[in-house]
């Protein structure tokens, strides 16, 4: 028997669960038992359930499976998400007016960026990030600011993996890479250009709790001609100003917030 086989019914869910968490939006159903240590016929019946259930979707153009509403819809009812969403979304609209362009919020998980928002337009330049999905924290303005901010075990784990090359300006060499978070912390921001996506640049700030903590990273992504941090830095730096402070006011460690007074309280 596969010492690594998940040894029970639940291990088995998990581990098909499990299996997305790399951030690929989809899976085929061999990708997703290869992955989860299933034989075929167990990881068909127990995807098949979960389909059914609506923790996993099954496409109809390819017939691959992706994440279920209904497990996301559990997941950012999480306290540490949904109160952070509920304090970032006004901020985030009043950023996406001021500039038109993608706005995402990310927080660290399991050493990649967690995209938990994200706002965009018609005219705003494609880009890979979901609600949802995680990056690669080298690769994405958002995760460099949670990767330069992130506990020196965190951080270095991640610099002594593999660095995948996502385009040819993606940054994987480790040196060049920790040099680059350097100048995140000093200069407090951070930019891509056309790391992740040719085409796509970003800037990154860093969102922080009442400790001064980095808890989340506030990013704008653009084209690359107009990708512009003198464009970009003071309306995204004025947004995370703001939404720091409505942290420090309102957001607790556990996630959960308190409500702001009425103009008219005492």
């Amino acid at each position: 028997m596969d010492a690594r086989r998940p040894p029970t019914a639940a291990g088995k869910v998990m581990a098909i669960l499990d299996a997305f968490a790399p951030g690929d939006v989809r899976l085929t159903l061999s990708e997703i038992c290869r992955r989860a240590c299933l034989p075929p016929s167990t990881g068909h019946r127990l995807v098949g359930e979960l389909t059914a259930g609506g923790f996993l979707e099954r496409t109809p153009d390819d017939g691959t499976y992706r994440i279920g509403t209904r497990l996301w819809r559990i997941g950012s009812r999480a306290p540490a998400v949904s109160g952070l969403r509920e304090l970032a979304l006004p901020h985030m609209e009043d950023l996406y007016e001021a500039t038109h362009d993608n706005v995402q919020l990310a927080v660290l998980g399991d050493g990649r960026a967690l995209f938990v928002e994200r706002l965009r337009g018609r005219r705003s330049v494609p880009v890979v990030t979901r609600v949802g999905s995680d990056l690669p924290l080298h690769a994405t303005g958002a995760g460099k600011v949670l990767l330069a901010h992130a506990p020196a075990d965190v951080r270095e784990a991640v610099l002594a993996a593999p660095l995948t090359r996502h385009t040819g300006s993606t940054l994987t060499d480790p040196d060049e890479l920790r040099r680059d978070l350097a100048a995140v912390r000093r200069r407090g921001y951070a930019t891509t250009r056309d790391e992740m996506t040719v085409g796509a640049s970003s800037v990154g700030v860093p969102v922080r709790d009442r400790d001064g903590t980095v808890v989340a990273a506030l990013s704008l992504v653009a084209r690359t001609r107009g990708a512009d941090p003198r464009r970009l830095l003071p309306p995204l730096a004025t947004a995370a100003r703001a939404l720091s402070r409505d942290l420090a006011a309102h957001w607790h460690a556990d996630g959960d917030i308190t409500p702001p007074l009425p103009p008219d309280a005492d």
